[in-house]
């Protein structure tokens, strides 16, 4: 019989409710070591927990998330709260002797990361993994094997971007991700950075110095009482690094938009090499593009249709289509298999060293977008 590996789900919003139904949805995978089984929920909004026991069938319903730690029954937890909760929570969770996938991004500032990255450190035993999951797209995993196999040869260019277009509209109600005491000073970077960071962290691009443009166009927005208050954190950043490399440094561009017309919800990745180049982006969820060349030889794009390629095999069939509900399936794939023993098939979630790297980088753009200035990185 498959393992089953009991979890709490402490906060019962948006990325909740994904789990829960990937949860639910686990026999769609195959081959898998173990399984995961939501016995516990938490929220301070007891509203959002009838939809877990609905779905899901009795559990422990709680709004305190002391409660739900002292549980014996369960073993592992996910935690998406507001950033100014983690620091706080996440160090609770370990006290208490949990595995831990939380929210980006550990932390709402890099003083707060590193009281968790300690807590971490104090519980070697327990598995610990940052939330991120479209590097599990396929096109996303079929431009990393292509970096790491060396068909880029020497970089010449690296951007990845999350965009998307949320917060276009200034009449759209406040909500805690605006709130510069709640989301934290980083803005849209503290809620988008580890998305655009994951797969150059993962492929050891380490920026040195930064440059950061941020944006801020929206200066109030309604409260939901007839009233209006105080947005006061960035809307867009486009942070320029350069990255140290033997082949000689690099720049990469990182871009966190909450306010790009026409992007629903874009992520992608681009790496332009002297040998190879290749790209993957969200809108075409089903390919990849990339080029290999020779020294005077022909340059073109080759676009390949990958269909459900996933790393962690499933029932659906090869010619099907990869989406958002998938990439979250996988990465808790890759999580359980973790816990299970497995390795992840080589591709683990986020890391808190990788947490801990993006966080040294934010800090950076941040100081750098404030002032106008380059900010060496400090590590």
């Amino acid at each position: 019989m498959m393992r089953e590996i009991r979890f709490g789900i402490i906060g019962c919003g948006l990325m909740g409710r994904e789990f829960a139904s990937a949860a639910a949805r686990w026999l769609h995978l195959t081959g898998m070591r173990a399984r995961p089984r939501i016995v516990a929920v938490c929220d301070t909004n007891p509203a959002l927990m009838g939809w877990y026991t609905d779905a899901l069938g009795p559990m422990q319903v709680t709004t305190d998330y002391r409660d739900l730690l002292a549980n014996a029954e369960v073993e592992a937890v996910y935690c998406a709260v507001p950033h100014v909760l983690h620091a706080e929570i996440y160090p609770a969770i370990l006290a208490a002797g949990k595995h831990l996938l939380g929210e980006k991004p550990f932390g709402m500032d890099l003083a707060q990361n590193r009281a968790i990255s300690a807590a971490i450190a104090a519980r070697p035993d327990l598995l610990v993994r940052c939330s991120s999951e479209m590097p599990f797209y396929p096109g996303a995993q079929k431009v990393v094997e292509f970096v790491r196999s060396g068909a880029v040869g020497p970089v010449l260019e690296v951007e990845a971007c999350f965009l998307h277009s949320s917060d276009i509209n200034p009449e759209k109600p406040i909500n805690w991700k605006r709130m510069a005491g709640v989301n934290g000073d980083y803005g849209c970077m503290g809620d988008l950075g580890m998305h655009v960071l994951h797969v150059p962290l993962r492929l050891g691009w380490r920026p040195a110095r930064v440059t950061a443009s941020l944006v801020k166009r929206v200066e109030t927005r309604p409260d939901g009482k007839g009233g209006r208050v105080a947005c006061d954190t960035w809307d867009n950043a486009t942070i320029t690094c350069t990255v140290p490399d033997a082949a000689g440094d690099f720049p990469m561009v990182l871009k966190t938009w909450r306010i790009a017309p026409g992007e629903a919800n874009t992520w992608s990745i681009r790496v332009l090499g002297m040998k190879g180049s290749a790209v993957f982006t969200t809108k075409s969820p089903r390919q990849w593009q990339w080029m290999r060349y020779e020294a005077g030889g022909s340059q073109g794009w080759v676009t390949e249709d990958l269909g459900y390629t996933p790393l962690f095999g499933a029932i659906t069939g090869g010619i099907f289509e990869f989406g958002f509900t998938d990439a979250i399936q996988q990465m808790w794939a890759a999580f359980v298999d973790e816990l299970a023993g497995g390795d992840a098939q080589g591709f683990p979630c986020a890391t808190p060293e990788e947490a801990a790297a993006h966080h040294a980088v934010l800090t950076a753009a941040l100081q750098a977008g404030t002032s106008g200035q380059s900010v060496e990185v400090c590590w």
